[in-house]
């Protein structure tokens, strides 16, 4: 076994750990026991399988790699290092996670989500209300860099007003997505769409130019797809609203000078400041917002009978930290009008070590390099090796249950091999994104699919089908190569 180097601490420099004595079909046994045991968990324990269960299988599904493993020789330490180095990459996932609850549960007592949800309301009617979803997190995510922020932050409203008009969850949560990713797959200031430039080897602005090529069919057939579910759904809240409008009305002080709070998120991650730090200042300045707007909410939160200190301390903390729940006139919203704050995350947060596990292990043992290698040696010709490509990203999205190492362990294993086919970097970088980048919020027990099912609570088999952009953009990929439609290829 070789390692080429410690693992650094930026994504584009990960060390690609070959075992030259793993064949294929050890690399693949771990994937296949761990898949046939999730399929078994999810029929036994149905919705409630992400409540515990499934955790313990990816534990198991470690366990098995563990011993493919030993047996070729990689050791306890070696496995112990590799999943370590995961989990420390994911910390900042965890505490973002974290911030989003504590978010939540104050832009709730605040009125802002309750805001959102009453103007929206009036202004989006149910025919166009998904397609609108759409653009707006499109534009919110390409300003941002950011899909995590957009679910976080719009897509937790899109929610809320969603339910209220009778809508579907999975198919809102379907639009909120799609748009998300959409804007993150393009906007320059974006994470991945740096990465996957820099291990391609591509210029940032020439591989933003070259997705459009196939972005842009992928979100104009998903904005049609939720045009036609809008004009064609059966919505109850065609009927009437009014009572839910009043009903929001007497629960909290609605007013516009709410939305200060999520403008000024939004300007700061604009602006590059950290989303840990941005979502951090919107919970606290969410805090300040209810001890403003809501003091009566504050007041029964804390079970106090007067606001002073240390009711609105109690009163606050406890939106940042625990579950509320605002109770109004009529009772469809009540379960609308909850929030958990940090402890709602925390299952969320247990998903994503638990797989993080199975990562460092499938990681540690070589496997990610053996099966990216055996997809790039079965295909010879052009279309091939971009199928390979897709195919090594949804390999390793399911696998290492990460959404940067799909874009690094493929971006490293093809580099070469698209350059030999004299194919520009361009097509490399593109098919990573279209792979890589989308279709990790697709997978349950990936980071990205764990994060947006715990911020949008709506389970990821129920927004699957509806997350039209991110399922489809792989076959679009796929169609341009297989009709050379746009293959750049380097200059002779």
């Amino acid at each position: 076994m070789r390692s080429e180097d410690i693992k650094p601490e930026t994504p584009e420099q990960e060390a690609i750990i070959v075992n030259r004595e793993l064949t294929i079909w050890e690399a693949l046994l771990p994937v296949f026991i761990l898949v046939c045991m999730l399929a078994y968990n999810i029929f036994i324990f149905e919705d409630a399988a992400l409540s515990g269960s499934n955790q313990f299988i990816l534990l198991l599904g470690a366990a098995v790699a563990a011993i493919v493993g030993f047996k070729n020789k990689v050791s306890y330490k070696q496995m112990l290092e590799e999943v370590g180095h995961n989990i420390k990459s994911t910390s900042g996932a965890i505490l973002i996670l974290l911030m989003v609850g504590a978010l939540a549960g104050t832009w709730m007592l605040s009125g802002i989500i309750p805001s959102m949800i009453y103007y929206g309301l009036q202004l989006l009617s149910p025919t166009i209300f998904l397609a609108a979803s759409l653009v707006i997190c499109s534009i919110i995510s390409l300003a941002t860099g950011s899909s995590w922020s957009t679910s976080a932050t719009v897509g937790i409203a899109l929610i809320g007003i969603g339910q209220t008009m009778g809508i579907n969850p999975g198919m809102t949560a379907g639009a909120v997505i799609s748009g998300a990713y959409f804007g993150d797959k393009i906007s320059p200031l974006s994470d991945t769409t740096n990465l996957a430039s820099a291990m391609a080897g591509a210029a940032l602005f020439d591989h933003v130019r070259y997705m459009l090529y196939t972005t842009i069919p992928s979100v104009s057939i998903a904005l049609l797809v939720f045009l036609f579910l809008g004009f064609n759904a059966d919505h109850t809240g065609n009927i009437d609203i009014s009572d839910k409008l009043a009903a929001i009305n007497s629960t909290f002080n609605i007013s516009p000078l709410l939305f200060l709070v999520p403008a000024v998120v939004i300007f700061m991650i604009i602006r590059k400041t950290e989303p840990l730090v941005a979502l951090m200042i919107g919970a606290l300045l969410g805090g300040v917002a209810a001890l403003i707007f809501q003091p009566h909410l504050v007041v029964k939160v804390a079970g106090g009978t007067g606001l002073d200190f240390n009711t609105g301390y109690k009163g606050v903390m406890t939106a940042l930290t625990t579950k509320i729940s605002i109770e109004t006139p009529n009772a469809d919203l009540n379960e609308l009008f909850s929030a958990k704050g940090m402890e709602g995350m925390m299952s969320t947060i247990w998903l994503i070590l638990c797989a993080m596990v199975f990562g460092g292990v499938m990681d540690a043992i070589g496997a990610l390099a053996r099966i990216s290698s055996s997809l790039l040696n079965m295909f010879h010709t052009v279309f091939g090796l971009f199928a390979s490509t897709v195919l090594s990203c949804l390999a390793i999205n399911v696998t290492a249950s990460d959404q940067y190492l799909a874009l690094v362990i493929p971006g490293k294993m093809y580099n070469k091999a698209f350059r030999d086919r004299g194919l520009h970097p361009v097509n490399l970088s593109r098919t990573l994104e279209d792979t890589g980048t989308v279709t990790s919020v697709l997978v349950p027990w990936n980071t990205c699919g764990a994060y947006n099912a715990g911020v949008l609570g709506v389970p990821t088999a129920d927004y699957f089908v509806y997350a039209v952009f991110n399922w489809i953009s792989p076959f679009t990929t796929l169609t341009f190569a297989a009709l050379r439609i746009k293959i750049k290829e380097l200059a002779k």
